[in-house]
This record gives C-alpha cells, structure tokens and sequence, in this order.
C-alpha cells in the first residue's frame, strides 16, 4: 500500500500555535515537502511540532522537519509525538546536522601583504591613467572653445574667481605672514651662532619667493578649493544633474570643469603675489623685532639680495599647480557615484591627490630649476 504525501500545516491549539506533520516524509515527496515548509509563516509564538501523523520517515524528510522545526526561531521547536520506530533516525540527523564553524580570520601572510601591494599599484595606475585621460578631454574642449568662443561661460568664471581668489585672500595673507615670521625667527635663532644674523634677510625672501609661497598658497588652495569643486560637482552627479546636462547635449567638461579650471588658473597666480608680499612681511616684522634692523634696511637688504630670478621661479609654477588642483578635483567630482558617502569618499581623494601632486611637481621644477642653474 502506498503511503500518503507527507503534508505540515499550522493549525491552533488550546496553548497556542502548533505545527502539524503526517504522511510519509520520504525523498520521493522532497521537493514537495521542501515547497510547503518554505510557505509555513514565521510565527514566532509555535509551541511545539506534533508529528503523530508522520507514516513514514527517512533521512530526507527529517532534515526537512529538522528545517521546518527551525522557521523563524531563535531556538528550534520541539518534537512531540513522533512514533517511536522513526526516533532513532530522527535523533541522528538532528545530530548530525550542520554545525556552524565560527568565522576566524585566516592569519595574513607574506604573499597577502604582497598582494595588497599590487592591488594598491594597480588602482593608482588606473587612476593616474584615467587623470591623463581627463587632461586630454579638457585639452580638447580648450580647442572647441577656441574654436567657439561663444561657448565658453563667462557668468560661471566670475563667479568661480571670486569663490577661489577673492574669498582666499584673508587665509592666505595669515597663513603667508606667521610663515614669514617662524622662517625669520629661527633662522635668526641660528645664525646667531655665526654672529650672521644679516643673513636671516637673505633666507626669508629666496625661501619665500622661490618655494613657500606658492607651495603654502597652493596647499591650502587645494583643500579649500579643489574639494570644494568635487563636492560641488560630486553633489550634481547624486541628484543627476550631471545626466540631465548629456541629455540636452551639453558637455559637462566644457559646463562644469572649464569654469572652474580657468578661474584657478587666473587667481592662484594672484594669490602666490599676494602670499609672497605677506611673506615678506612677516619676515620682515620678525627681523625687526628680534635684529639691529629698521624696516628700511630690511627693504633695502631684500632689493639687494633678492632678484628677479626668484620672484619667477615660484611664479611660473603657479599656472601649472592651479591646472593640478582644478584638474583633480573636476575629476574627483565626476567620478562621484549615487550616494553622499561617495561625495565625502572623493572630496578627501581630491584632497589627497591634489597636494600629492603639487609637491612631486614642486620636487621635478626644483630638479630642473638645478639642472637649469636658475
């Protein structure tokens, strides 16, 4: 005689919900079986399960039970009335089931420091790869828009000289000035040795002029500004703005990036002068203060000392920081994905990237400003 489907189903009892089972629970009725435990409710508040019907029972249909036994509980619900012939089998495979192996970390070695190595090589040469690739779209939009003039955004520019230029200045003069000032207090503290404390003139304005100027000035220009630019824009790819400006068939570089990179480029020439005259004042304050020196001796001293050579040393490095900074941080903010964590997440890369590549660029000019014997 054929035994019955096996079949579960929730009915209530005076104490509460009960699972109830019967037929024959053998691997003949598994995918059946295995569709009707998965469509049992998560209750919660099952008391126990009553398997006085169950006719028949092997390994397959006690781990189903097992299964069924375990829906949305914490704990399993306990077994009651199973006939006595099929408890053996149903204790082993409930003994046997599967154990949960707690997750250790596999202890690291060489070969995954080695790894971690070349992973992190390979995304940043897939980033500075990327980079050049920007430069290249924002070197042909300079040919379109010379091409068409009229396509270039003039309200846009305005807007961003004034955010990165004018706006700077207060931040910029401060940080120049105490600059100056801690360069001309130590190199008087120790010239004083030598009884050469002239000399304190001569380190403030090369040092200023040549190097710490513009290196200060374009530093805090690319966490003010470069970071404001990928969060401006970055903050445009989240709402789709970014989209709906391919969609009318406009170029976001020649909208977004262009503005922006040639605002950068005319200030931060203007804000390196203006740092090096704060610089030299703060020097100057500083010598007058601690040295046998009037503030016209100290002017004097730097016509002497100071050359043209030096002011345009640190000047013509300007145009090519602002075009690194602004670079970076268009480029940081188009890579924003749907999230504001990715906004964050970009405008600190932008960050980072941007006074990286000052100061390797700073190193390669100073490299060939010795080559060049200037």
């Amino acid at each position: 005689m054929t035994d019955q489907p096996g079949w579960i189903k929730l009915a209530q009892g005076r104490d509460g919900a009960v699972l109830q089972a019967g037929g024959a629970w053998t691997v003949e009725y598994a995918a059946e079986l295995d569709r009707q435990v998965q469509a049992l409710p998560k209750e919660s508040a099952v008391r126990l399960l009553d398997l006085g019907g169950v006719a028949a029972i092997d390994t397959a249909g006690a781990w189903l039970l097992a299964r069924a036994s375990a829906q949305g509980e914490a704990q399993e619900i306990p077994w009651a009335n199973l006939p006595p012939e099929f408890q053996p089998l149903a204790q082993r495979v409930l003994t046997a089931g599967p154990k949960v192996i707690p997750d250790r970390p596999r202890p690291r070695t060489i070969l995954d420091w080695v790894a971690d190595i070349g992973q992190a090589v390979e995304e940043v040469w897939t980033d500075v790869l990327n980079l050049v690739a920007f430069f290249g779209e924002f070197v042909l939009a300079i040919g379109r828009v010379i091409v068409h003039p009229r396509r270039f955004r003039w309200v846009p520019l305005l807007v961003h000289i004034e955010q990165t230029g004018i706006n700077a200045l207060p931040i910029v003069g401060l940080i120049s000035f105490l600059v100056g000032v801690v360069i001309a207090y130590q190199g008087a503290e120790q010239l004083r040795q030598f009884n050469a404390q002239f000399l304190t003139v001569n380190m403030v304005g090369i040092s200023v002029l040549r190097e710490m100027g513009i290196l200060l000035t374009a530093i805090v220009v690319a966490g003010r500004s470069g970071s404001a630019f990928t969060a401006q824009i970055g903050t445009m790819q989240v709402s789709e703005e970014v989209d709906a400006l391919r969609t009318m068939g406009l170029d976001p570089m020649e909208v977004l990036a262009l503005p922006r990179i040639a605002a950068l480029v005319i200030t931060l020439p203007i804000l390196t002068f203006f740092a090096d005259i704060m610089g030299l004042l703060g020097g100057g304050f500083m010598c007058v203060m601690l040295i046998d020196m009037t503030f016209g001796q100290y002017v004097g001293r730097l016509n002497d000392v100071v050359t043209e050579t030096h002011f345009w040393v640190g000047m013509v490095k300007a145009p090519v920081f602002a075009i690194l900074i602004a670079l970076v941080g268009c480029f940081e903010g188009l890579r924003v994905t749907g999230s504001a964590e990715s906004v964050g997440k970009m405008t600190t890369r932008a960050v980072v990237e941007g006074i990286f590549l000052v100061i390797i660029f700073d190193a390669l000019f100073s490299i060939l400003f010795s080559i060049l014997s200037i």
